[in-house]
């Protein structure tokens, strides 16, 4: 069994303020744990260059060219109170998204069963026209979008744990049968999305939200009772994770009590659908994680499920 770990030196290049959670030192946090002698299994690739025609699946040209054109060459443009871009930013965003359909290639023409892309900034914020909450450009999004377009995927389910409601993914896929999306997150929280009412034009989103203070159990029934049945008869041809890591407990932006055994928990739940209807195929993409310790051994526990470790 291979697992395909996807980095790039440009995610250190995005600069943020001082103090901002959304810093390069997660990368560097990842990285780090992700040498460790239990990985060396694992295969290692740099990431791709993203390209405008990739974007478009999922953002109008004239969106993606101005946030293009907004790339400053020195200093900081501001496109919300959290979300700002530097000259090195673009880069980021770009191998992101190149790392994203890279990821999926890889996976579906069989050269890896499942992939994990370690890039930043996140992109499940993302909308269709606006980008937020760190966000330019929706990762995941444009993953499903391109399994489907480059590869003929009929059904794509998106998974999403992290602890803020990927809302942009959910408005990408409002309208779409033949895209399951499917998050736990914390609730009330930014960004005010994600309650179990909100379902989509088909039925195809499923939120299960948590409150404050929640831990191990209750995400693990709300995993096991509202995702993994929907997720069964959905029946998806590939599953994508929005990995998040800021559900656990030392996270400084959330106040839910996840500790890695869960993150290792829900990867292996999710490799067991994707083996019964996806031939093992799963891709994974970082959003967030803000604390380094929790990120990091999050990650580790999560990397470590998907090499069946």
């Amino acid at each position: 069994m291979t697992t395909l770990l996807i980095t790039h030196p440009s995610t250190l290049q995005h600069a943020t303020p001082a103090g901002h959670p959304e810093r390069a030192d997660r990368i560097r946090a990842v990285e780090q744990v992700l040498e460790g002698e239990r990985f060396a299994g694992l295969a290692r690739s740099t990431a791709e260059r993203g390209t405008l025609e990739l974007v478009t699946l999922c953002h109008p040209g004239d969106f993606a060219e101005a946030v293009i054109a907004a790339s400053p060459a020195s200093g900081l443009v501001q496109f919300d109170s959290d979300t700002l871009m530097s000259p090195g930013t673009l880069d980021a965003v770009l191998h992101g998204v190149g790392a994203a359909a890279q990821a999926v290639d890889e996976v579906m023409q069989g050269k890896a069963d499942n992939a994990f892309c370690a890039m930043r900034p996140p992109g499940h914020h993302a909308e269709t026209t606006r980008a937020m909450g760190f966000c330019f450009f929706n990762n995941a999004a444009i993953a499903a979008r391109h399994a489907q377009k480059a590869h003929g995927v009929e059904r794509v389910a998106v998974v999403d744990w992290d602890v803020h409601h990927g809302n942009g993914t959910q408005q990408i896929f409002w309208d779409d049968a033949s895209v399951l999306y499917a998050s736990t997150h914390e609730m009330p929280l930014y960004p005010g999305t994600g309650a179990p009412s909100e379902r989509g034009a088909h039925g195809t989103i499923v939120n299960a939200p948590l409150r404050a203070g929640d831990g191990s159990d209750v995400f693990r029934e709300a995993f096991e009772s509202a995702l993994v049945p929907r997720l069964e008869d959905f029946r998806p041809d590939l599953i994508i994770i929005s990995a998040g890591f800021d559900a656990h407990w030392r996270d400084p932006l959330a106040n839910l009590n996840l500790v890695e055994p869960d993150y290792a928990w829900a990867t292996q739940k999710l490799m067991e659908i994707a083996d019964r209807h996806a031939k093992g195929r799963i891709v994974s993409i970082l959003e967030g994680g803000y604390d380094l310790e929790g990120l990091s051994k999050s990650a580790a526990a999560h990397v470590t499920a998907l090499m069946r470790g």
